[in-house]
């Protein structure tokens, strides 16, 4: 990934809360219980679910002066995750981790404008849905479930 998408550090990241942790103690996201999904314990945004795709997020968005940055991921209608660095801009779709057995992959990709908030975070997703929709094809054939 070039430096310049890199996503600054200090983002406070969004957690779910009531998921279930494989160690007592210690958050979800870092103590999958067996079987759980990648990005276990991340919240869906399920206001962005379209033909079957969902949008999560790993860090915060919201943002009265616009957020140009963050983390997230994007659950396939099969339950596939891929997860997303996203930033605003207009540059091409970079992979950062190939698919392996627990996902899709992991990607660069442009959003259209700054996200205030979770309509504006909906709109982006939906907007970059088709290219997401493209390389999901992409990687069928693959192990995409863990």
């Amino acid at each position: 990934m070039a430096a310049d998408r890199r996503v600054p550090d200090g983002k406070r990241l969004v957690l779910n809360q009531p998921a279930e942790s494989g160690k007592p103690g210690v958050p979800a996201f870092l103590a999958r219980p067996t079987g759980a999904p990648v990005y276990h314990g991340f919240p869906l945004l399920e206001e962005s679910r379209t033909d079957g795709w969902c949008l999560g997020t790993i860090t915060e968005f919201a943002d009265p002066d616009g957020c140009e940055s963050g983390d997230a991921f994007v659950v396939a209608p099969d339950g596939s995750r891929a997860g997303l660095v996203w930033q605003v801009g207009a540059f091409e779709t970079e992979v950062i981790c190939e698919p392996d057995e627990g996902r899709c992959g992991v990607y660069s990709i442009a959003f259209p404008r700054a996200v205030r908030n979770t309509e504006d975070l909906v709109l982006c997703f939906r907007e970059v849905l088709p290219e997401l929709k493209a390389i999901y094809a992409g990687t069928r054939g693959r192990p995409t479930r863990g």
